[in-house]
């Protein structure tokens, strides 16, 4: 009979504590989840088993595929490239308007897992043409203790490694990463102080936005993005709110994203209005932000990037296809010399 522990997704976890009486303290994401023996925590991915802490996620992927990366969306970070970009099940939030609930609202079974090693996805990567590695359409958090051993592999190799995460980690995880050579991280804002009480667990904003603050003292390339939802967070004051804090959190160069919500999951209301989107995109411009961008209106001029000292369109996009591109080598506006901070070059058709 096959103990839990015999499958090859189930290991010893990192980053947790030990408790009296063999209770343990998870030390992976904020809620930091004191767990009994034979129980698992909040996110359902870590398990208590006898007085360790297991994490039953690891390589326990629900989907692998190559996608652009402007899809992430990383309008700053390796332009016109694709990362291979893997997930794997459950979440740490509880948001209802969830767009892969198909993953995030399912807990792993080890019994049912399909294993891969860091090294198949490493190889993959590099047989499908992919500059780097990205953990998403779930909560990538929940599978750190895997990717840190792929983002060391795929680091070494020259391959990039992002998150396109909700920011609830705990700065000790964020540590990990940065050092296992992860240097991209795409973080999404919900709303302000009520959106997370009410819709997302009832966790604290704070945490997302020191880190934003930390993961850019650290030395990531950071873009944040807030779904603006029908009548949850698209007021005016919240918005504002949004981009007073990001500007003090993540500074003016930082890419912001205003996207367009649809339909999902348990939540009904319409799709954002588009001049709402344009509404923050506008009063974002006008408090100083640098490079704000509207999301999932394809072909909106708002999803180019502009020169922001002489508004030379320098990155054309449709969707998520860069259609030119304009930046000079040495990375500025080849009209008026502004520098334009991008992380690392873009793809190779783009920089011809």
């Amino acid at each position: 009979m096959h103990s839990i522990t015999d499958y090859p997704t189930v290991r010893e976890a990192v980053l947790y504590e030990k408790l009296a009486k063999d209770k343990v303290r998870c030390g992976l994401c904020e809620r930091k989840c004191t767990i009994a023996p034979g129980e698992r925590g909040f996110c359902k991915t870590r398990m208590n088993i006898g007085g360790k802490l297991y994490t039953l996620v690891y390589g326990d992927l629900s989907a692998v595929e190559s996608r652009p990366i402007e899809i992430k969306p990383f309008f700053h970070y390796w332009p016109g490239s694709t990362a291979l970009t893997f997930s794997t099940w459950s979440c740490n939030l509880t948001c209802p308007w969830c767009q892969n609930f198909q993953l995030s609202k399912n807990s792993p079974d080890p019994a049912k897992a399909r294993y891969f090693s860091p090294e198949q996805i490493l190889e993959m990567a590099f047989r499908t043409g992919d500059a780097g590695v990205c953990a998403s359409f779930q909560e990538p958090t929940l599978l750190t203790d895997w990717s840190l051993h792929l983002f060391n592999l795929a680091s070494a190799r020259g391959l990039y490694c992002c998150y396109v995460s909700n920011g609830y980690m705990t700065l000790d995880a964020l540590r990990l990463l940065w050092e296992a050579g992860m240097d991209g991280l795409k973080i999404d804002v919900k709303g302000d102080a009520e959106t997370y009480a009410k819709y997302c667990g009832g966790v604290n904003v704070e945490v997302v936005w020191r880190n934003i603050r930390e993961a850019r003292k650290m030395g990531f390339h950071v873009e944040v993005v807030n779904l603006v939802i029908t009548g949850i967070n698209d007021d005016e004051a919240c918005l504002e709110q949004i981009i007073e804090r990001h500007l003090k959190e993540a500074g003016a160069d930082t890419p912001i994203h205003f996207t367009r919500y649809f339909p999902a999951y348990k939540f009904r209301k319409p799709p954002t209005p588009i001049k709402t989107l344009e509404d923050a995109y506008e009063a974002a411009r006008k408090a100083g932000i640098r490079f704000p961008y509207i999301g999932n209106v394809s072909g909106h001029p708002y999803e180019n990037t502009y020169c922001p000292e002489c508004g030379e369109i320098l990155i054309k996009r449709h969707g998520y296809t860069v259609i030119r591109y304009k930046i000079t080598r040495d990375k500025k506006c080849p009209k008026c010399g502004t520098e334009i901070p991008l992380r690392g070059e873009p793809a190779e058709q783009l920089a011809k």
